[in-house]
């Protein structure tokens, strides 16, 4: 069976990665979660002071991109794919909605970009990979042979958000998540640098009331189609 290169954009919250992680499972394909490299490079500015109102020490962070390295290895229990910041695994802290408050101005920057683009397309080069994230169909690999948009009601993604901060122990409220929600769709889908947005062939998922079983079903009926 020849190996493809499989892209799941769409906004935020709406389980892109719990899918793609699942579905390269199924497949045995290798997992890249393209968001996480952008929540590691927030989680970064936080950890190195380059946060300050809110606002992001731009001309610092990109004298500062050269020093930033994001990995991915396998959880050896789960097999899930955890992403490692300098050597460091930061997957749980990268989950933070401190994080996510600042991961939509961090991933606008053209510079960041460019750079997490030319890492992600490295990943590629032997195809056999899933990898979620905004702009993977219309920006990262344009030509990848398998394309799925997915989307969820803002407040159906903000009850999923809220669920999974306060299941880890965090503190949440859900209207500071849905705020947060509706402010990441609007940045991300306003952006000068690859906006938010369908590939012409890609194919919509709403999974606004989809159980995961039949989301997963979904997704193997399109694979078998295109590698049959």
């Amino acid at each position: 069976m020849k190996k493809i290169i499989i892209a799941i954009d769409g906004f935020s919250s709406c389980g892109k990665s719990t899918m793609a992680k699942a579905l390269a499972r199924n497949i045995g394909y290798l997992y890249f979660d393209s968001g996480a490299m952008y929540r590691a490079v927030a989680l970064y500015c936080m950890q190195n002071g380059l946060i300050n109102d809110k606002k992001i020490d731009i001309e610092t962070l990109r004298n500062r991109m050269k020093d930033i390295h994001i990995t991915f290895e396998a959880d050896p229990e789960t097999k899930n794919s955890l992403t490692y910041l300098n050597g460091v695994n930061v997957e749980h802290e990268i989950r933070s909605l401190e994080v996510s408050q600042i991961v939509s101005q961090v991933a606008a920057l053209d510079f960041v970009r460019s750079e997490m683009i030319d890492q992600q397309r490295a990943m590629g080069e032997q195809k056999g990979i899933v990898m979620d994230g905004r702009d993977i169909g219309t920006t990262v690999f344009p030509n990848a042979e398998m394309k799925v948009f997915v989307t969820a009601s803002a407040e159906v993604r903000a009850q999923r958000r809220y669920d999974e901060l306060i299941a880890r122990g965090d503190d949440a409220k859900f209207q500071d998540i849905l705020d947060n929600v509706l402010q990441r769709d609007h940045i991300d889908q306003t952006r000068e640098v690859s906006p938010l947005k369908q590939a012409d062939d890609a194919i919509l998922l709403d999974n606004s009331d989809m159980t995961r079983e039949e989301q997963m079903e979904r997704l193997m009926e399109i694979f078998k189609n295109l590698t049959a």
